[in-house]
């Protein structure tokens, strides 16, 4: 539920942060476009302000021209005769060429304006689509974050159904215990340490309580055992996640440390490590769960010290995996030491079959040498006592030249000895 209620705020505060960055960009957009009008009206202004100077010079060209016309009616008919096409024609060229210049100065300030103008409007076209998009994106977001809040609403109302029918299975003492030792199985299995490890159905003890039967044994190197009790009474903590108030809640989680508590002291008075062999003076008590350690541990956080004085370790997933892997790496160490043992009896055994064997070889050398010497020995005799007299029927001619004997060779080596001996 605890992770449920942070998905919520997580959420809230991404759909706060959102609505914030849209509320900047949608500021600063209508701060560009109130800037934008203001140029307008501006240059709308100097546009009006520049027409009002031009109609006011027009007129002022016009008042010239009826003044022109008063002065020369009242001039003399004989110089009006004279002069009045003239002048008239000079005052109608005059003022054309007056009117041409204003007009065409009003032209180009008229264009430059529109110029001016034209990008302030591509500008603003632009920006309308940006918000116009801007719109989107947020109405899109806002859609989105509602889809998926819905969703965690729904996963919330399922999680606590699904809470809810754990904690009726759990209520019955031995669903309880089932699960601790499947739990406790499965970090057994975890650590890799099941081929070291004895469960419930496997070891007991007596007490004089009665019989006593760990959940697990932990085989150390060297013979020595370690006692782990998942026995851990755990319905306050299941009966805290059904109530409605804060202080049953409370008094909830008081009964579950309470509960720890005397169950730790229960153990320790059982003495396991009087019961079984090479075991150190302390059991260990598993928890199946980090969260009801931690439930307890917040509300009594002198459980640990009380459960050194009980001789009892409180343990949960995370450090009985721990504890097992270092066992388990201790007899990888025994693995190692008992392999160098056998390597060193073994290396024992071929250096006293070779010393044999060397003992063998000299006094087979020793005995070719003594043979090589009565060989020649027997040719030295057979050479002086039975050639000699053969040799005479060589001399008589009784036998032929093919048959003729000859000396045996002497044989002058000897067998070689062995280096280090």
């Amino acid at each position: 539920m605890t992770d449920i209620g942070f998905m919520l705020t997580s959420g809230a505060c991404g759909f706060f942060i959102a609505s914030i960055v849209w509320f900047f960009i949608y500021t600063r957009a209508q701060q560009k476009i109130s800037h934008l009008e203001q140029e307008i009206s501006a240059l709308q202004m100097a546009q009006e302000l520049e027409a009002k100077h031009f109609g006011e010079k027009l007129a002022l060209l016009q008042k010239t021209e009826e003044g022109f016309k008063d002065q020369i009616k009242a001039l003399s008919a004989d110089i009006l005769k004279n002069n009045s096409e003239q002048f008239l024609n000079l005052a109608a060229q005059s003022f054309k060429t007056l009117q041409q210049g204003a007009v065409g100065e009003f032209e180009k300030k008229h264009q430059a304006l529109t110029d001016v103008l034209k990008p302030v409007q591509e500008s603003l076209l632009k920006m309308g689509e940006h918000l116009t998009e801007v719109e989107k994106t947020r109405v899109g977001a806002y859609e989105g974050l509602k889809q998926h809040v819905l969703s965690m609403l729904e996963t919330q109302k399922e999680l606590r159904q699904e809470t809810g029918q754990l904690v009726k299975a759990l209520r019955t003492p031995t669903a309880r215990g089932r699960w601790g030792e499947i739990q406790l199985r499965r970090v057994v299995e975890m650590a890799g340490m099941l081929s070291h490890c004895d469960f419930t159905e496997q070891v007991s003890g007596q007490h004089e309580e009665g019989r006593l039967r760990p959940d697990v044994i932990i085989h150390l190197p060297a013979g020595k055992t370690i006692v782990v009790d998942a026995k851990t009474p755990l319905i306050a903590y299941l009966e805290s996640l059904e109530v409605h108030t804060e202080k049953e809640r409370k008094e909830a989680l008081d009964r579950h440390a309470k509960h720890i508590r005397d169950h730790m002291r229960s153990l320790g008075s059982k003495a396991y490590w009087g019961q079984f062999e090479e075991s150190p003076e302390f059991v260990v008590m598993f928890l199946p769960g980090e969260n009801f350690f931690s439930a307890a541990l917040e509300v009594d956080p002198e459980l640990i010290e009380i459960g050194m004085q009980n001789g009892v370790i409180l343990s949960t997933p995370t450090t009985l995996i721990a504890l097992l892997r270092a066992v388990s790496y201790g007899w990888r160490q025994e693995s190692l030491a008992e392999n160098a043992r056998q390597i060193s009896d073994v290396g024992q055994e071929l250096h006293k079959r070779l010393s044999d064997m060397k003992g063998h070889l000299d006094q087979l050398g020793l005995q070719l040498s003594r043979s090589v010497e009565s060989y020649n020995k027997t040719i030295g005799t057979f050479e002086t006592r039975v050639l000699v007299s053969a040799r005479k029927f060589e001399d008589l001619k009784v036998i032929s030249a093919e048959n003729k004997l000859d000396r045996p060779e002497e044989i002058e080596k000897q067998p070689r000895k062995l280096v280090g001996s």
